[in-house]
């Protein structure tokens, strides 16, 4: 724990120092031989869901036995598709779907902001437990500035928009905190400090929404801000986007350094627009080969800045589009974004309906595989896997999430394993044939124990940690339940330890007759 607490130190030094349109070009098929190199079953693989919350207006009808009820059959369902983690919107509009002094109740969650769920039920804990047993990750994901998607919202009398009105701007009718105001910055601080402090949550989420989709002849109105604001940090009128850009850097930044002081642990992760920058835009020619909006140019986002400065733990392009678009082609974008990893953590967003309406699964998977520095996918949304859209959930479970993925490690966080689990035993009881252990654990030591693997390996096998398909269960509990056959048969049962930041430890080996 020492060493990682000084790591973390000397990290917060540092740290403190929709879609738009589109436009054509070329596209292109990427080219598959048997020659290719593609890891067909990786052991360590982000498969993660998005579990939208904001316009699913199913919530607010439910009791909350049929929340739970409905949640579980979720997360079951996810979890035999072969997802690891699960990114919950849990603050839509300012507002929520826990229990917070700081903002009201979400009306996404109980029909009305402000109105409180009953029993005051808190859904993100709920969800988190839940996960967490199931050998999943929970993600919170928030959406900073936005207060109203579309003027429609009542704002409780608890919001802070009524405290505050001067924070907000309006535009294309949504109601936005103006990201050039630093009170706005340290409130969304203090929301994410609220959240990981109170939640054993494994990552804050935010997606591509920073400054808005630009509206054509529709300028953002931050004249106020940047008069108080910009001009007194020096920038001039036509420096703006770069002041723009950097309020937004700026949030990154403590956002970043407000999670490691809470728990080092817990990562941050964002999950752009596809688009960082088209190539005609870029001087140097260095932007990808694609004709559309951009996180750079129109949102202010300057998404491989952060990655290079270490302040996100990992990148989620949303690549939606599908293999041969004439204006932003799957597997070009795919391929920029690896090159620019930067050797940060980098998986890629699928977007579920478009790719199997294209009937592009096979080859948006095994693409994505070839690519070096490409650790995963996240799937939009998951309510299209647990449809089975046309096949997707089967598709996943049988080929391409056949066997279990543990998520890749942070090893830029920590880089040591946790000890060997100790005194590995069988033992009949009455519920059944029992292989037990210990090891180490505290909630605020994350380089202990956090899970466990089991594998399983006959006796004439070698035994290979790599292999996933000998993978029988990832799990929080120090047991597991052996399937007794008659007990004529030998296996090799191996147990590892596993740590918050995924790191792995060696095995402890365990010979068994079923």
């Amino acid at each position: 724990m020492r060493k990682t607490i000084k790591r973390c130190v000397a990290f917060l030094c540092a740290v403190v120092m929709g879609w738009g349109l589109l436009s054509c070009s070329t596209g292109r098929e990427p080219v598959f031989s048997e020659g290719t190199a593609w890891k067909r079953t990786p052991k360590r693989e982000f498969r993660g869901a998005w579990i939208q919350t904001a316009f699913q207006g199913e919530y607010a009808k439910m009791t909350v036995s049929q929340l739970k009820e409905d949640f579980t059959r979720k997360l079951d369902y996810l979890r035999t598709s072969g997802i690891n983690a699960i990114i919950f919107q849990v603050r839509p509009e300012a507002d929520t779907f826990y229990p917070s002094d700081i903002e009201p109740w979400s009306r996404f969650y109980t029909g009305e902001q402000g109105r409180a769920p009953e029993g005051n039920f808190d859904l993100l804990a709920f969800l988190i437990e839940e996960c967490h047993r199931r050998g999943m990750e929970l993600h919170a994901w928030l959406n900073p500035y936005r207060a109203s998607t579309a003027g429609e919202t009542t704002f409780a009398p608890s919001h802070v928009y009524h405290r505050h009105p001067e924070w907000f701007v309006k535009y294309n009718k949504q109601i936005l905190f103006d990201p050039g105001i630093p009170d706005c910055r340290q409130f969304i601080c203090r929301v994410v400090r609220d959240i990981v402090s109170r939640y054993d949550v494994d990552a804050i989420h935010m997606d591509d929404y920073f400054y808005p989709y630009p509206v054509a002849g529709l300028p953002f109105p931050d004249d106020k801000s940047f008069q108080k604001y910009g001009l007194a940090m020096g920038y001039k009128e036509n420096q703006r986007a770069d002041w723009r850009r950097e309020n937004v850097n700026t949030l990154i930044r403590e956002l970043k350094r407000t999670i490691l002081l809470a728990k080092p642990w817990v990562r941050f992760g964002i999950s752009p627009f596809g688009i960082y920058r088209n190539k005609k835009s870029t001087p140097d020619g260095s932007g990808s080969a694609t004709n559309g909006l951009q996180n750079y140019d129109d949102l202010y986002a300057d998404v491989l800045h952060w990655v290079e400065q270490g302040w996100i733990d990992y990148d989620i392009p949303q690549i939606y589009w599908e293999i041969g678009h004439p204006a932003a082609d799957y597997a070009t974008l795919a391929e920029w974004w690896d090159k620019n990893a930067l050797g940060g953590h980098l998986y890629i967003g699928q977007d579920v309906a478009r790719t199997m309406k294209a009937n592009q699964l096979t080859e948006k998977m095994r693409y994505e595989r070839t690519l070096p520095h490409v650790q995963g996918n996240c799937f939009w949304p998951a309510n299209e896997i647990l449809w089975n859209n046309q096949g997707v959930a089967d598709s996943l479970r049988q080929n391409y999430h056949r066997y279990p993925a543990l998520i890749p490690a942070y090893t830029h966080l920590h880089d040591r394993h946790p000890d060997k689990v100790r005194k590995l035993r069988t033992e009949w009881t009455p519920e059944g044939f029992l292989l037990h252990w210990q090891a180490k654990r505290s909630k605020t030591n994350p380089e202990l124990a956090a899970y466990f693997v089991v594998y399983r390996f006959g006796m004439d096998e070698k035994v290979n940690l790599e292999d996933p398909s000998k993978i029988v269960a990832i799990t929080r509990d120090p047991y597991y339940w052996l399937p007794y056959e008659h007990g004529k048969v030998k296996y090799r049962y191996v147990v590892t330890a596993v740590d918050r930041f995924h790191n792995e430890s060696p095995g402890r080996q365990k010979k068994v007759k079923l």
